[in-house]
């Protein structure tokens, strides 16, 4: 498969799309001298509104990849012009289609690039943070890249669930939190317990960013344990699949 991701086209409409947002809304952005200037990263944010990844894609000074729902690729208005942006398709089914994007998402990592990911892996629609899947996780171990977490606060006033149409002159504040080395769980990618602990320090840094208050339950499901769910996995490559796609970007 070829490797995809964010390109020239992205770069361009930043430099554009950039000062008309700022005119709409009023940014506040924290902590982004934290990012890297070059060298792969995983960005990690909350997700409480479809502008979450539009938002973040336009204020990080580097192009950034998302993985966002294949069905984006059904509707004209969306299938050129998201990948476009830096969109990798996911199905999030699981199987063969959703290796395909973990696979990309990995090279895009590979090649020194930002890599974006919502782990509660559909939007919040009470504005609560959700237990985190492990799939960015298990990507920054294999890569062996840092994980930043991301707070995102004010877009859901700005567009709120099931709101068709954004709300204009409001506040967003995007911070950049400290980020999480991997490299202490390198060799250990296929322990479920690493995996769940960089996790849920991932998440506890998002609590701190953001202010939300925490469910120790996977947004949109009931609450499962993890012995429960490990054992539902038969593969570490059917692992990878599956985590990615129920993390996929652009949620439900």
């Amino acid at each position: 498969m070829k490797a995809q991701g964010a390109g020239k086209a992205q770069t361009r409409f930043r430099r554009v799309a950039r000062p008309v947002a700022s005119r709409l809304w009023r940014f506040h952005l924290e902590g982004f001298e934290r990012l890297p200037v070059a060298g792969p990263a995983i960005l990690c944010p909350n997700h409480i509104s479809f502008l979450d990844s539009a938002f973040l894609m336009l204020q990080v000074p580097r192009n950034i990849s998302f993985v966002g729902k294949a069905e984006y690729m059904d509707s004209w208005k969306t299938k050129y012009f998201f990948p476009m942006m830096g969109m990798i398709p996911i199905d999030r089914a699981g199987g063969e289609k959703s290796q395909a994007a973990l696979d990309t998402a990995e090279a895009v990592l590979r090649r020194g690039e930002l890599f974006g990911i919502f782990p509660e892996g559909t939007r919040s629609r009470d504005g609560v943070l959700y237990k985190g899947r492990t799939g960015a996780a298990r990507l920054a171990v294999k890569v062996g890249c840092p994980i930043f977490p991301v707070g995102v606060i004010g877009t859901r006033e700005i567009q709120p669930p099931d709101a068709k149409l954004p709300k204009l002159r409001l506040d967003c504040t995007i911070k950049i939190g400290r980020p999480i080395n991997v490299n202490r769980y390198l060799g250990r990618a296929e322990e479920h317990l690493a995996l769940r602990q960089i996790t849920d320090e991932l998440m506890f840094e998002i609590r701190e960013l953001t202010g939300q208050d925490y469910r120790n339950v996977y947004a949109g499901k009931t609450a499962e344990t993890e012995p429960t769910r490990a054992a539902k996995v038969s593969t570490v490559s059917d692992a990878d699949a599956r985590e990615l796609a129920v993390s996929a970007a652009a949620g439900d």
